[in-house]
């Protein structure tokens, strides 16, 4: 039996906003099975008498410190940009609120911005 449906797929993919054919949503309805049957698998081994860790080896902090520098003045930052209004990146809009997402996770049809 499947631990997940075609239909928890489709409300996954509608919470997740992304537009999804019907043969993906089977497609990926036997990807999640597989995978949560998986994660069940590792539950079964899990063991009372093992400690729960983040990683199996100790790990060291090869992370510098952090050391305040002298950064770039906003005029010097913006200086470099293409587009820049009220002191800020100005980018073109890749979304629309009140628009669906495209198949495939592609930007918005042509002519519109």
């Amino acid at each position: 039996m499947s631990a997940i449906s075609r239909e928890e797929v489709a409300h996954l993919a509608r919470l997740s906003r992304l537009a999804v054919t019907e043969e993906e949503l089977d497609t990926f309805a036997g990807q999640l099975d597989v995978i949560l049957q998986a994660v069940a698998r590792v539950g079964e081994v899990a063991a009372a008498d093992i400690p729960p860790t983040s990683h199996s080896v100790p790990l060291t902090n090869v992370l510098r410190d952090d050391v305040v520098v002298p950064g770039l003045t906003r005029v010097e930052a913006l200086s470099g940009a293409p587009d820049s209004e009220e002191d800020r990146f100005r980018v073109p809009r890749i979304l629309d609120e009140d628009e669906p997402p495209s198949p495939r996770g592609e930007g918005p049809a042509e002519g519109k911005a």
